[in-house]
C-alpha cells in the first residue's frame, strides 16, 4: 500500500543565469516589467545548471524524503529528459513503476532565464507530461493508497483530474490538491463542483478569491465561504507575508523567515508536499505550517525544484515559524 501517490508534471529544467539580462520596463506586460535581450545580440552566460521539476514529480521527491512510501504517476518521453527524471526520482526514493513513457511526445522542459538577484522568466515546453489519459493510469494498482495529492493537470490530461478524484472517492482516498492553470480558469467549474471530496486545497489568494468569489483582502469572510465549499483543510498562500489555513473551526497563520533566496522554483510545490506530508503521519495544522515553510525556505536556497528538500526531521537553518491561532 502506498502512503501517496501524485500527479501532475515532471520536466527537465534549464537554469540558464546572467548578469547581462536586462530588467525593463514595458506597458506591453502585465507586470509592467520585461527581461530583455538585445535583439540580433549574444548573452554571455554565467551558469547553467539542469535539473528535473515538475508538480508531481517535486512533490513525489518531498513525501519520499519525509519518510513516506510515495509513487509518482505521470508521462515522459522516450528520450534522455524522461531517463533523468526517473533516475532522479528513483534515487530520492519515490517508487517509478507508475511512470510511463510515449513516443507521442517529448519530455517537458522548462527552461529558466534568471537575471542573479533581479527576476526570472520561463520559457515552457508541455510535453509528454500534458498528454496523460485514463488509459494510463492503472487504477486497479492504486486503489489502496492511502492519499493521492494532484498538481496541476493541463491540456489533455486536464481530461483526467475529475475521474481521479472521483476514483478516489469512491474508494475513501483522502485527496489534497493544488490546482493548475486550466482547474482555475476554463475549467473552473469543475473544480468548484468536486471540492466538497477534496481533503486539502492549496491555494493561492488570488486563486481563493477566484475560487470563492470573495476579495482575498477580506480574509474573514473568504474562509467563511471556503468552508462551505471544502469539508477538509484549506491553505491560503499569501506571498512575502506567509500562509493562513483554516479547517472550519480556526484560522491559522504563520509568516514566512527572513532567508533571502536564490532561485524561487519549486517553493509552492515544496511548502504544499510538506504541509500534507505531516497531516498525513498525524501531525497538526501548525506543524504542517511549520514544515512546509521550512521545506519550501530550503529550497530556494538553491537552484533547482528538489535540492534544497528537507529530509524527515530536518527542518533546516531557520528557527520554526510561529503560528498564531483564532476563532472562525
Amino acid at each position: 500500500m502506498f502512503d501517496i501517490v501524485t500527479f501532475g508534471s515532471a520536466t527537465r529544467d534549464i537554469f540558464v543565469r546572467s548578469k547581462e539580462l536586462k530588467i525593463i520596463d514595458s506597458g506591453e506586460f502585465i507586470t509592467g516589467k520585461a527581461l530583455a535581450v538585445e535583439a540580433g545580440g549574444k548573452l554571455y552566460v554565467d551558469e547553467l545548471i539542469f535539473a528535473t521539476g515538475g508538480g508531481g514529480s517535486n512533490c513525489a521527491a518531498t513525501f519520499a524524503l519525509q519518510g513516506l512510501k510515495a509513487a509518482f504517476l505521470g508521462l515522459i518521453g522516450d528520450d534522455s529528459g524522461g531517463l533523468e527524471i526517473f533516475r532522479e526520482l528513483n534515487k530520492l526514493g519515490v517508487d517509478c513503476n507508475f511512470i510511463k513513457t510515449t513516443t507521442k511526445a517529448k519530455t517537458p522542459y522548462s527552461i529558466i532565464l534568471s537575471a542573479p538577484g533581479k527576476e526570472r522568466s520561463i520559457l515552457v515546453y508541455e510535453g509528454a507530461s500534458h498528454q496523460l489519459s485514463l488509459a494510463d493510469i492503472p487504477f486497479e494498482k492504486i486503489k489502496h493508497a492511502r492519499w493521492f495529492y494532484l498538481s496541476g493537470l493541463s491540456g489533455e490530461s486536464a481530461k483526467v483530474f475529475e475521474p481521479i478524484i472521483d476514483f478516489a472517492a469512491a474508494n475513501k482516498i483522502k485527496v489534497a490538491v493544488n490546482p493548475g492553470h486550466d482547474q482555475l480558469t476554463k475549467d473552473l467549474d469543475v473544480l468548484k463542483k468536486l471540492l466538497g471530496k477534496i481533503d486539502i486545497l492549496l491555494v493561492n489568494q488570488e486563486e481563493a478569491s477566484a475560487i470563492t468569489g470573495v476579495d482575498f483582502k477580506n480574509e474573514q469572510e473568504l474562509f467563511k465561504k471556503f468552508d462551505e465549499l471544502v469539508p477538509g483543510i484549506a491553505v491560503m498562500s499569501k506571498g512575502k507575508e506567509g500562509v493562513a489555513v483554516s479547517d472550519g473551526k480556526k484560522i491559522y497563520r504563520a509568516g514566512i523567515p527572513e532567508s533571502g533566496y536564490v532561485d524561487r522554483t519549486g517553493s509552492g510545490d515544496a511548502f504544499g508536499s510538506g504541509f500534507v506530508a505531516t497531516i498525513i503521519q498525524g501531525g497538526s495544522i501548525p506543524e504542517a505550517i511549520q514544515l512546509g515553510t521550512a521545506n519550501a525556505t530550503a529550497t530556494i536556497q538553491q537552484i533547482g525544484a528538489k535540492n534544497g528538500l528537507l529530509k524527515k526531521g530536518d527542518f533546516g537553518s531557520w528557527e520554526k515559524v510561529q503560528v498564531s491561532i483564532t476563532n472562525l
